[in-house]
């Protein structure tokens, strides 16, 4: 079963408690602390692979789940990292986190870290210092990154097939390549993309088989647009028109049409056409389709008559097709040489993320009890290392954000001693009560 699209709940690990522990060792007189941090939670990443095709596995698994790291123990031992979870996708998967593209898998064996797993927190061996010398704090680890991703397959193909329902795509598929899609004498046979690699002199060709489109696909009409997306990344498209079309002209416009509504970059899509089932016509009339069909596509169109079941004209087709392929890829190569970063860019959204930069804002509850937001990476995740059970390393918090400027601030806003603050999840006073 071919599967394009999935959404699909993702967890990575959790970070590992760091300890508080002491050394209690016969004859060492006031052992120091010496509880270890905590180990750093499982990476869930996704692998590209050229053997998955579809993204069906997703829907019977909508759960990806790093393992957390293990907690620090005494004697200054730190807990094991989390194992990172690693996910084969197929080539051509996009990732989206609320609507934003995190990742794009297109090449063999690539790898992204899609979720981060949250870092372990520190034993109370880390604070020892000349001043502190029995430190009671430890940090709690971090959660990892929590989301639902939106997974998309767009097919990777050298060559798109496109036309309407019958227009002999499937056959043409079969004919030259290794792929056996299902064909019958009537419309949308074809109900999901199929992917064949075509041989060709001393090179291949990947031809994708797009499912028939028809007036009004791009707004939903037919099989609607579900796979227009996989003509997206075809390098060329190869239009193929029945020949015995009452209206070859009007076949060939329409197409290109629907093709332009969903994605006007497509109208530059390097393109040849093939006028399909040419045995058995005479050969002026298929002649004068040929003329039609320039006459709307311009002088400068390839346009080829092939005969699939008579495997007629296969060969000069997918030579031509081959040529655009090759200069295709040359200029896209040197479009991505050229080009900053590709086509969008790649946000962090990790655990482990850290900027500069806050902004404290008074705020009121669902209950109407006034309260200050403070907001900013670097302190929440100092909160979320907080273990707000632990009195010293609550006030560990109140220092940080003194050093910060944003006690200051809460004062100027009018904060006293027993205002609310909320850092993230977690709230507290805004002085020792």
């Amino acid at each position: 079963m071919f599967v394009d699209t999935a959404k699909v709940f993702i967890q990575a690990g959790k970070g590992g408690d760091g300890a508080v522990s002491f050394r209690h060792e016969i004859y060492v007189d006031k052992g120091g602390p010496d509880g270890g941090a905590g180990g750093k939670g499982g990476d869930v990443i996704f692998v590209a692979n050229e053997n998955v095709n579809t993204l069906l596995d997703f829907r019977y698994k909508p759960e990806l789940k790093g393992t957390d790291g293990q907690n620090g123990a005494k004697r200054d031992r730190h807990g094991k990292a989390g194992e990172p979870l690693y996910v084969k996708v197929p080539m051509g998967t996009i990732v989206r986190r609320n609507g934003v593209i995190i990742a794009d898998l297109t090449d063999n064996g690539q790898e992204v870290v899609i979720a981060k797993g949250g870092d372990g927190g520190f034993g109370n061996a880390h604070f020892k210092s000349s001043v502190r010398q029995t430190p009671r704090i430890s940090e709690k680890g971090e959660t990892g990154d929590t989301f639902e991703a939106e997974l998309e397959l767009k097919l990777l193909a050298d060559v798109g097939l496109v036309g309407f329902p019958n227009a002999g795509k499937s056959t043409f598929l079969s004919v030259v390549s290794n792929a056996r899609p299902e064909i019958a004498d009537y419309a949308f046979t074809t109900l999901t993309p199929n992917l064949g690699v075509a041989d060709i002199d001393d090179g291949s060709l990947l031809i994708a088989d797009i499912p028939g489109l028809i007036e009004g696909a791009s707004e939903g009409k037919g099989l609607g647009d579900d796979f227009l997306r996989h003509v997206e990344r075809t390098a060329v498209l190869l239009h193929l028109i029945d020949v015995y079309s009452d209206d070859i002209i009007n076949s060939y416009k329409t197409i290109r049409t629907e093709l332009a509504n969903y994605n006007v970059e497509l109208v530059d899509r390097p393109e040849i056409i093939a006028l399909t089932k040419i045995d058995g016509l005479d050969e002026d009339i298929v002649q004068m389709q040929v003329d039609a069909v320039k006459s709307v596509a311009g002088k400068d169109a390839q346009i080829f008559t092939i005969s699939s079941s008579a495997h007629k004209g296969l060969k000069e087709v997918l030579r031509a097709l081959r040529h655009k392929v090759i200069e295709a890829r040359k200029i896209a190569a040197e479009d991505d040489t050229e080009a900053d970063d590709g086509e969008y860019e790649t946000i962090s959204l990790g655990a482990n993320q850290i900027a500069e930069g806050w902004t404290v804002e008074q705020q009121v509850s669902d209950e109407g009890l006034p309260y200050f937001r403070v907001v900013g990476d670097k302190i929440e995740k100092f909160a979320r290392r907080t273990d707000f059970d632990n009195f010293e390393g609550l006030n560990r918090l109140r220092d940080i954000m003194k050093k910060l400027g944003i006690s200051h601030e809460l004062r100027r806003q009018g904060a006293e001693g027993n205002s609310i603050i909320r850092i993230g999840d977690s709230q507290f006073t805004f002085v020792e009560q």
